[in-house]
């Protein structure tokens, strides 16, 4: 077997492979204080939920855009599978095109997704990554990585939203049953479920002309993502392990 991790700056997200595709998926929360003790104690404890055995994976490989946080995290796989991680980074093969300003500034999760989509999905290809921020990958009808755009993630407005106001509370990511809020609960969920979910209808649009490409898929990922692309009015595909699967794509290569 195969451990796959993407380190993010809200979840780690771990899966665990083996030659017949995906076995485990679990979240951890991302905390920047840990120690790679604490990290390897966590996941035996999280194969010991699902009995998985530890001594049966082979490798590993780590997606991270927490730079503090990778070699506790490589040193923590390092104990639990016996085995050193690959970390996507400079020197790894991921057989993607990169067409951008400088495309060591590409994040690896960026990198990893993107090689998720072109392996299963027709190109060109809009990839959603809806984490902490919200970021949409171009992807041309050769596998050429063109660009993205990045916007502050659902749960960061939300945040800023409730905490920079003294009358707006916290709410939930449901959708009101109207677009005219009628409360103050309603038109908060009005203006940030529906309002993200006609931003990307948006974006996908002008990232469409500016490709000069008609876009043959747009998938989407991560942890928000389908509580808001149900109230998208365009065609997605909602892939919650494409970064994952990516990964699994980038070890083949280098092994």
């Amino acid at each position: 077997m195969v451990l796959a991790v993407d380190i993010g700056n809200t979840n780690i997200t771990i899966g665990s492979y083996d030659d017949g595709g995906v076995m485990l998926v679990s979240r951890i929360a991302t905390d920047r204080l840990r120690t790679a003790d604490q990290y390897a104690a966590e996941l035996y404890a999280i194969f010991g939920l699902y009995g998985v055995d530890a001594e049966s994976f082979t490798g590993s490989i780590i997606s991270s855009v927490v730079p503090e946080l990778t070699n506790a995290v490589k040193t923590a796989l390092e104990i639990v599978t016996n085995h050193t991680p690959i970390v996507i980074g400079p020197g790894v093969k991921t057989g993607l095109n990169i067409k951008i300003d400088n495309p060591a500034q590409l994040g690896a999760d960026l990198v990893a997704g993107a090689v998720g989509a072109i392996n299963k999905y027709e190109l060109p290809c809009l990839v959603l990554d809806m984490g902490t921020a919200t970021k949409i990958s171009v992807i041309d009808s050769n596998g050429t990585y063109r660009g993205c755009t990045i916007s502050a993630g659902v749960g960061i407005s939300l945040n800023a939203l409730s905490s920079g106001t003294s009358q707006l509370p916290a709410i939930s990511l449901d959708a009101p049953s109207c677009a005219i809020g009628t409360n103050t609960i309603s038109s908060m969920q009005s203006g940030t479920v529906l309002g993200t979910a006609a931003m990307i209808e948006g974006l996908c649009i002008r990232l469409e002309e500016a490709l000069g490409e008609e876009i043959k898929t747009i998938v989407a990922t991560g942890g928000i993502a389908g509580s808001i692309i149900r109230y998208c009015k365009i065609d997605m595909v909602y892939d919650p392990n494409l970064l994952l699967d990516g990964l699994m794509c980038i070890y083949r290569k280098n092994n």
